[in-house]
């Protein structure tokens, strides 16, 4: 009879039970991680289907539009006028001499 203390070294049994044990918990392992990603996939799909519902207003507008038609602020012909604008004070009479808060051709960006 062996002392209560001493380790023992695990018998035939025990290494077959923790074998089984252990294939059992990587099969339930598997099936579980199974399940998340087909709730995952499941999920992403109907996610994609509600943006795509949504948009396709949106994309119908878009398929009608000729590319690169008309931006807001544009004429009737798709172009727009640039140009330059300088702040002028209703007070000075034109030729003399502006305030110092206000020089004379100040431009606006």
């Amino acid at each position: 009879m062996m002392p209560p203390d001493s380790p023992s070294r695990p018998g035939l049994l025990e290494k077959l039970l923790t074998l089984i044990v252990g294939g059992l918990l990587l099969v339930a392992t598997f099936m579980f991680s199974l399940l998340v990603f087909s709730v995952a996939v499941v999920v992403g799909l109907m996610v994609w289907g509600y943006f795509w519902w949504k948009t396709r207003e949106l994309r119908r507008v878009m398929r009608e539009q000729p590319p690169g038609g008309m931006r807001h602020g544009a004429g009737p012909g798709g172009h727009v006028i640039e140009g330059e604008a300088v702040i002028v004070d209703a007070d000075t009479e034109p030729g003399s001499s502006a305030s110092p808060q206000h020089p004379p051709g100040r431009r606006v960006e």
